[in-house]
């Protein structure tokens, strides 16, 4: 398992080749190596797997006619040594690499479709003036290509994963938008070959792109063709209509095939093991491989002394498997070796943006995130993992699947045989149906995406559809192996192995398994209610019975739901800042409205619906935001203003005064306050001999003042409010519609903040301020609302997106007894700063400034309240994340 790169049309350029290689270091930490050759450069970085002393990439031809970059395992590949060895063919390793290019040099393109693996990979042929690229023909292993120059001189870069088409800076980063309405509104993605990145394309399952480097008849060098390479497809289709019937032979040929999938799947020369997840497929694997090694079979050699399994576990959690694992490993007893992994929602907030840059693109629950983990616990052990994907799409192993099969009957006329299925399913129907119901006796309303996506948005795909093939089941089921559910689920399995240099394989995608399978009648797959019948029945005597009779299907997924609940603080920092606010694609209140209906469980919708949002909003972040500026100057020092801040200030009929802003750590509820503002306090007098003449004058023998705003004051008297703590009510929500939105947050436009404005001065007050603000602005005045409500209501502050701490999120009350703080402050400082500071000392006060306009809440100063507020008229301590909320105020001479 590796990772390739590569490009077509920018000449010998090494470090272009480079710089796409970093980026996939992880697909291949034990080698590199690049190769140039005239318009062609391929790049390869090497997972050591099979012949690890040699196999190194690029691969050259005898004749050196031809290089090979290559990622995956041909599983066949020793058959076709042989049958290449038997054609007069000599090779030099014995890695699966040689046999792959031998095999293009005997038979071109023919080859790909007799590979029984896993690959993605780029050939030069310079002997046919062609480069070509082939992706597997499940789709296991990943190979992105994006099309850039021009129609007379076209070029192209490509490579196992999109970063490294991103990297070349060749390609304009703008998301497909088309595709992103799609997985919002649809919950699809993966099922077609544009991704969510304009531009970029991926192979299809069985497909591979052939690009001339000379000029012919389909165009100028470096025009592409692309076409399928395998009939595998249409193949399933044909054997389908074979309907062999269910026997004990059929049984039998079954396993012997799927037990010699699993067996080619063990060959390495490096350490392989097992992931379980207690389902059935899984643990078909573990159970075959124990199977195996009891019987000493060829290959089980790379699993050491015991099979090492690894598994998601989540107690007490409705989503925990841990009982049918444990059934499986006391099968196994003395044969394996097992290793937990216990993901939890806190790991899950701190590994949310990586787990986001792994998948590239957007995902349809945070379920793959299980996966993850078990990948990131499971490299430290081995270095190849099996795993049981695949079964679930070829075997009907959804509930979707089931109804698709007796809709099949009723319009075959079969209707014995549904009255047979449906009394056999009553218990899933049953289950079913009672979950409709009760939804619907709860009288919860469902959330649903559309009334959270923004209207133009929308409106612009109209006319896109999504549909799945209603009553015929191969026809499905083949329909979601190659387009609507497995291309998703591998792009996981690959993402999450090679995030950690782990190879992933999947012997349930055996082709020559699949096409078997295919061939047999409906009933192997469902019959009686039950699906994956062949599997249940080829494995019964392997696995314990409450796993071969196990209908309920969970995998490696979370608990989704109860984890959002715990990381709501997160989601809410998502959901309100400032980036969020601002995307053409949702609407912000609704959304924040609807989590909040959720939370408090008034609705009954489903978190992948918020897991899209917040999974969109971090990918937009990652792969096409610029990095965030935050408002403050690197390593300010106390004695500079804030950027595109003076330090003077002129007040009219009151003088001059210089402020000096002090950079603070984030205040908390938690900080001692009186103590956290005298260490800086402190700071700035013990630091001013060294900060020059200039300060030294400014500050000596003149009247000066302790300015500290009232946020952080709000905040340590636990007068800020998680927004998540903050019951709105149906009036908070009528009146802040009448109050015009402020930047960040500031007011009372937000429900939250005008639901602390009604606790504070009540219902009656408010209403009454509403009603003679309208009288108000009738009469060309503003302000009115502020002024007959009073309490310092203009004090609270909404949540802003743009600040930080726990204002991200927090709606703040305005601070209790402002007039105190300052003299108790005002007491602290006389004690704590230099004599002679400390006899010019005037006064603290605690203000409320912002780039809409200053109140000087609370004072112990002789000055008047309008001079006060004029030397912060201009809020020289910023209004965003510069994280300086007191100042030392001077008078100068």
């Amino acid at each position: 398992m590796c990772g390739i790169a590569g490009y077509y049309g920018y000449g010998e350029d090494e470090s272009l080749l480079q710089e796409m290689n970093a980026c996939i270091v992880h697909r291949g930490p034990d080698g590199e190596g690049i190769y140039t050759d005239g318009h062609v450069g391929l790049a390869h970085r090497r997972l050591s797997i099979i012949d690890v002393a040699h196999g190194q990439e690029p691969m050259f031809s005898a004749d050196g006619q031809t290089a090979l970059v290559y990622n995956g395992e041909v599983y066949n590949y020793l058959d076709l040594r042989a049958e290449l060895e038997a054609l007069g063919r000599t090779f030099s390793t014995v890695s699966d690499t040689e046999v792959v290019l031998q095999s293009y040099e005997e038979w071109g393109d023919a080859a790909f479709d007799r590979f029984n693996g896993m690959f993605g990979f780029a050939i030069h042929d310079k002997k046919n003036n062609r480069l070509v690229l082939a992706r597997d023909h499940f789709g296991i292993k990943p190979l992105y290509y994006a099309s850039t120059g021009t129609a007379e001189a076209p070029k192209l870069l490509f490579g196992s994963e999109i970063k490294p088409l991103l990297a070349a800076g060749k390609l304009e980063k703008k998301v497909n938008e088309r595709i992103l309405y799609r997985y919002l509104q649809f919950r699809i993605h993966d099922e077609e070959a544009e991704t969510f990145f304009d531009g970029v394309q991926k192979l299809m399952p069985g497909e591979k792109l052939v690009l001339s480097t000379v000029d012919n008849a389909d165009g100028p060098a470096g025009t592409i063709t692309i076409s399928p390479f395998t009939r595998l497809q249409e193949e399933l289709a044909e054997l389908a209509k074979i309907e062999t019937p269910y026997s004990q032979a059929v049984i039998d040929e079954y396993r012997e095939r799927f037990t010699e999938g699993v067996r080619l799947r063990l060959q390495s020369e490096v350490p392989v093991g097992t992931a379980l997840s207690g389902g059935l497929d899984s643990s078909a694997v573990v159970a075959t491989i124990n199977k195996l090694m009891q019987e000493k079979a060829a290959a089980t050699d790379s699993l050491g002394a015991t099979q090492q399994t690894f598994s998601a576990i989540f107690p007490n959690s409705i989503n925990d498997e841990e009982k049918y694992a444990d059934a499986v490993l006391a099968r196994c007893a003395g044969n394996v070796t097992s290793h937990k992994i216990l993901p939890k929602a806190a790991e899950f907030a701190v590994d949310l943006e990586d787990f986001v840059r792994t998948m590239e693109e957007p995902i349809i629950s945070s379920g793959p995130y299980a996966q993850y983990r078990v990948m990131q616990e499971a490299s430290k052990h081995v270095t190849v993992l099996l795993d049981g994907q695949g079964a679930d799409e070829m075997m009907a192993g959804y509930i979707p699947y089931y109804f698709a099969y007796l809709r099949q009957l009723k319009k075959n006329g079969q209707h014995a045989k549904l009255v047979k299925e449906l009394a056999s399913s009553a218990d899933i129907l049953f289950r079913l149906g009672r979950f409709r119901l009760q939804g619907m006796l709860t009288v919860k309303k469902d959330i649903t995406i559309s009334p959270l996506l923004d209207k133009a948005f929308t409106a612009r795909f109209k006319g896109e559809k999504f549909s799945n093939i209603p009553d015929n089941l191969k026809l499905r089921l083949i329909d979601d192996l190659f387009h609507k559910s497995l291309p998703a689920v591998l792009r996981y399995e690959d993402k999450n192995t090679m995030r950690f240099s782990l190879e992933g394989r999947v012997p349930f995608l055996d082709k020559e398994v699949v096409k078997f399978l295919f061939s047999l009648d409906d009933e192997s797959i469902i019959k009686g209610g039950w699906n994956k019948r062949i599997l249940r029945d080829a494995t019964r005597g392997l696995l314990p019975e409450m796993i071969s009779n196990r209908r309920n299907k969970i995998g490696f997924t979370t608990p989704e739901a109860e984890w959002f609940v715990l990381m709501k603080e997160k989601i809410y920092e998502i959901f309100l800042s400032s980036s969020f606010e601002n995307r053409p694609y949702w609407n912000q209140d609704a959304i924040i409205y609807a989590f909040e209906e959720y939370l408090t469980g008034k609705s009954a919708g489903s978190t992948m619906v918020f897991w899209r949002l917040l999974n969109t909003e971090l990918w937009l972040r990652e792969f096409f935001d610029e990095p965030e500026v935050k408002a403050g100057i690197i390593g300010k020092s106390d004695y500079i203003p804030n950027a595109d801040k003076n330090l003077d200030i002129t007040v009219p009929a009151g003088g001059t005064y210089r402020r000096y802003p002090l950079r603070t750590e984030v205040f908390y509820k938690e900080t001692d306050f009186e103590p956290a503002v005298m260490t800086y306090v402190e700071r700035f007098f013990d630091g001013l001999p060294a900060a020059g003449t200039e300060h030294g004058e400014a500050t000596a023998s003149t009247p000066w003042y302790l300015f500290v705003s009232e946020k952080i004051v709000a905040m340590t008297q636990g007068r800020s409010i998680p927004v998540w703590d903050i019951k709105v009510s149906n009036a908070a929500r009528f009146f802040s519609k009448f109050v015009t939105r402020n930047p960040g947050g500031i007011g009372l436009a937000s429900p939250w903040s005008m639901q602390l404005a009604i606790d504070e001065v009540g219902l009656p007050r408010i209403a009454y301020a509403s009603a003679r603000s309208v009288l108000g602005k009738l009469q060309g005045k503003s302000g009115v609302f502020y002024e007959v409500v009073g309490h310092n209501i203009n004090a609270i502050d909404g949540a802003a997106g743009y600040q930080v701490g726990t204002s991200t999120h927090s709606v703040k009350y305005a601070p209790k007894d402002p007039d105190g703080v300052a003299a108790r402050l005002s007491a602290l400082v006389r004690k704590h700063v230099p004599a002679e500071y400390a006899a010019s000392f005037a006064g603290t006060a605690i203000m409320d400034a912002n780039d809409l306009g200053v109140v000087a809440l609370g004072h112990d100063t002789k000055l008047a309240k309008d001079v006060l507020e004029g030397i912060f008229k201009d809020n020289p301590q910023g209004q965003t994340t510069e994280t300086t909320p007191m100042s030392l105020v001077f008078a100068q001479k």
